[in-house]
């Protein structure tokens, strides 16, 4: 990394010798190549925001504009013969406005963030405009001179190029240093998972606000310096326009490429000079340009390259990460920076409480975690498990009630002040930061800890003791070898165990752990289900899960929840000797739900049927020569690891992942290119793992949004689906995000059949219920046997192997056996033979 960073210095001295001779020898100026260095400035600033950040400012040319006037007012009124302690002032100026105005617009996220660096844009120029005795108005202000500086002739244009050249230089180089420093890494992570920085004990906002004060500065800067190279300040450098043309500039270059600013004011300054001595008109040009930039090459010119370069020397196809792996990653050695919970202090709950509206999540809890043990907090899914986990780690703060570690109050604070007091968390749903290495998300947690977690000036691969401390972790979670890969291309399992690594970097002293088991194969959990008892006997976890077989086996104390109340705390023979938690909890059990599946006749009709089918995510090959046929009123078990291809099957099926090569046929259409759209309009529905649904409507828009475009004869009614689903008729006109995640999954289906079905995909119907609802879903799924084709991935092998008629086993995305499912349900050597567990 230290030489890439050189060599990229080394361009950039040589670039901007070799600019004014190359631009002089077409027919410009050294002002063209003084206002090419200055927009490449701007552009890097600005992308600390946009590229680094994920912040959309619209208004960011205000902060060239302040400069600007700022460096023409203190020159005119107090430093006549300066231009040094003008440009000093003015920046000055810039980086306290900057503060200011950052701790107000930061406040909001997202396009209201926008609109508000818009607003004060839009402020800035209405007042250069109307303010005449200051600003000179419409006539701008006049008369800047560039006075010698140590003896050097700055009104000689290649002198003050070269001293804009070297600013340039120099704040290019802090600005690429920043990008490689804690600091910098920390802003890439808030713009890919914002939530997630933040409960790794990141104080998001301060990061943000510094984020915004250093661009804001580097563009005044440039404001500043531009005056002195056109002697003029003038309102149009505070206009919207104007800050449209910088982000521009930005995306066209390309935001995501530390070159990728300076090759946008390049570009732009070329096809101004240009094409203005052709046509006053070319800023029309010059959109149709940026609107073809964004529809055909997102990434800007520094894209266009990198694709150019693939094409010289292309990158090997590679297998998906982890589903190479012959065995499941092994467990090393428990990282030494995970402190000893003998001394660890107790987290303490007393009198808690959350109302959501007029729904009361969390009624008046109160239990104890010790600092050491498994402690396992269960009950029906809506029970108030989650809710609770979100109070603990500071997601939301409690109506009533006192949280406590040790001596220390922890209920209202901040995620980030949870974190670093000791209490760290994962995730129900994977919460990772998807387009970072394997790496560079166990650094970020490691690296929270770290007393240089704000330093701009360090690199970050320099930090020694978070490097050792995130080899540590990686070896401990079994991820050695495969680094590199980027999160989002981990097989599931892979995407859980992340998951739980970066809760652990944090060196917590509590540990919560939010279905740390779902969506993952028999052997997976044996070895994750050791590796929280392994934690256990080090420091306090809090598990919630629903495999109650491995929360007996694990845990030290449980407490059981339902209704947003503690029912019952003890042990584990407490537990499961009391009647109450049989009844709402734990249910029939899996063996009594697969006896209640009767053998049925499947049509000789073929509904589906795929040929040679090959898929990409990306660079990595997850699926090989695919082919199979269900027919009409079949269900067909797709089963094998994590990481063996079968998400990514479904989603071929449905248009979600790249096609190679084959062919999908339904109802006898082929289809060689599927895409979203037109495969549920042919008859293909999707239930996605995590279930997606419209959270802010009720079961009755998201059944209406179901059918909307896939009506018509066939189509599954209201009353046809009740007869399914019992439980969404008295839930028809609730909030979808209001509902438990068992009544959640019967949306997900019930969405899915709400049209013309004939195939119906489902992705871990079964993930994240507790026993009773898994037995209602399962009944429900069943009750749908023989009414539609089902393909069915799943972890409950014994569930999804009682409801099929067929399997079909995937290895490292080849099918490695094709046969009738009973075999597999009852003979448990050929499954182990078959599926590797």
């Amino acid at each position: 990394m230290a030489k890439q960073e050189m060599k990229t210095l080394l361009a950039l001295a040589v670039g901007l010798a070799l600019l004014p001779p190359v631009l002089l020898a077409g027919g410009l100026t050294y002002t063209s190549a003084t206002d090419c260095v200055l927009l490449a400035m701007v552009g890097l600033g600005l992308n600390v925001l946009l590229g680094q950040t994920g912040l959309v400012s619209f208004g960011h040319g205000a902060w060239y504009g302040i400069g600007a006037y700022a460096v023409a007012i203190l020159q005119l009124r107090y430093f006549p013969d300066s231009v040094v302690w003008p440009v000093l002032g003015a920046l000055l100026i810039v980086l306290l406005a900057a503060l200011a105005i950052g701790a107000l617009v930061l406040r909001r996220r997202g396009v209201y963030f926008s609109l508000l660096t818009l607003a004060f844009s839009a402020l800035c120029f209405t007042v250069a405009f109307r303010w005449t005795s200051l600003t000179g108005g419409e006539n701008g202000l006049g008369g800047i001179t560039r006075p010698d500086w140590l003896g050097l002739p700055l009104d000689d244009s290649r002198v003050f190029y070269a001293v804009v050249a070297v600013l340039a230089f120099l704040v290019a180089a802090l600005l690429l240093r920043l990008s490689l420093s804690p600091f910098g890494k920390v802003l890439v992570a808030i713009r890919e998972n914002e939530v997630r920085t933040r409960f790794l004990g990141y104080p998001v906002r301060a990061y943000k606000l510094l984020a915004f004060v250093i661009s804001a500065g580097v563009t005044g800067l440039a404001g500043g310096l531009s005056v002195l190279s056109h002697r003029i300040a003038s309102a149009e450098s505070l206009s919207v326009p104007f800050s449209g043309e910088l982000l521009a500039i930005v995306l066209i270059g390309g935001m995501r490429s530390f070159t990728g600013p300076i090759l946008g004011a390049l570009f732009f300054v070329l096809f101004r000079e240009y094409l203005s001595m052709v046509t006053e008109n070319w800023l029309l040009y010059f959109g149709l340009v940026f609107i073809l930039f964004i529809l055909f090459s997102p990434a800007g010119l520094a894209g266009i390259g990198q694709r150019v370069w693939r094409m010289l020397r292309p990158e090997a196809t590679r297998a998906a990460a982890m589903a190479a792996r012959s065995t499941p990653p092994t467990v090393g050695a428990l990282p030494g920076f995970l402190q000893d919970g003998a001394q660890a202090p107790m987290l303490t709950v007393r009198g808690v409480s959350k109302r959501f509206g007029g729904v009361a999540a969390v009624s008046e809890v109160d239990t104890a975690i010790a600092g050491q043990g498994v402690h396992a907090l269960i009950g029906p899914n809506g029970a108030g498990k989650t809710s609770f986990f979100n109070l603990l780690s500071g997601m939301f703060a409690p109506d009533a009630g006192r949280i406590a570690l040790g001596e220390r109050e922890l209920a209202g604070a901040s995620p980030d002040r949870i974190c670093a007091a000791g209490v760290a968390r994962s995730f129900q749903i994977t919460n990772l930061f998807k387009g970072l290495s394997v790496r560079e998300n166990l650094m970020l947690s490691v690296m929270a800890r770290d007393s240089a977690r704000y330093a701009i000036l360090r690199r970050a691969d320099a930090l020694a003791g978070t490097q050792a401390q995130t080899d540590e972790l990686v070896r401990f979670l079994g991820v050695d070898g495969m680094e590199q890969a980027i999160a989002e291309d981990l097989s599931y399992g892979g995407q859980r165990l992340v998951d739980m690594g970066l809760a652990l970097g944090s060196a917590p002293r509590l540990l919560l752990l939010d279905e740390p088991l779902a969506g993952l194969a028999a052997a997976e959990r044996d070895r994750i289900g050791k590796l929280i008892r392994t934690l256990g006997d080090r420091l306090g976890v809090l598990l919630v899960e629903h495999d109650v077989d491995r929360v007996f086996a694990l845990s030290d104390r449980i407490t059981v929840m339902n209704q947003g109340k503690v029912l019952i705390e003890g042990d584990s023979a407490a537990v499961q000797g009391d009647a109450r938690v049989r009844e709402i909890y734990i249910g029939s059990g899996s063996e009594a739900l697969a006896a209640k599946v009767q053998p049925a006749q499947v049509s000789g009709q073929v509904e589906l049927q795929v040929e040679g089918l090959q898929a990409y995510y990306g660079k990595s090959h997850i699926l090989s020569d695919i082919g199979f046929r269900i027919h009409r009123g079949e269900i067909l078990a797709v089963l094998g690891r994590n990481g063996a291809g079968k998400s990514t099957l479904l989603k071929s099926l449905i248009g979600m992942a790249r096609l190679g090569e084959g062919e999908v046929r339904i109802a006898g259409q082929a289809v060689r290119s599927p895409v979203p759209e037109a495969m549920a309009r042919l008859g293909i529905a999707f239930v996605p793992q995590g279930r997606r649904l419209f959270p802010g409507l009720t079961v009755r828009d998201n059944l209406m949004l179901g059918r909307l475009r896939r009506g018509g004869p066939g189509a599954w009614d209201d009353e046809r689906i009740f007869a399914i689903f019992p439980r969404l008729r008295e839930r028809y006109h609730v909030n979808a995000e209001l509902l438990s995640g068992g009544e959640q999954q019967m949306v997900a289906i019930a969405r899915a059949l709400a049209g013309q079905v004939k195939v119906l995909l489902l992705d871990e119907p079964f993930e994240g219920l507790s026993p009773a609802m898994t037995e209602e879903v399962f009944n429900a799924i069943l009750r749908l046997k023989g009414q539609v084709t089902i393909l069915i991935v799943d972890h409950n092998l014994d569930l999804t192997l009682a409801l099929s008629d067929t399997a079909l086993v995937l290895d490292r995305g080849r099918v490695s056996h094709h046969g009738p499912a009973l075999p597999l349900l009852r003979d448990l050597a050929l499954r182990r033979e078959k599926l590797w567990v």
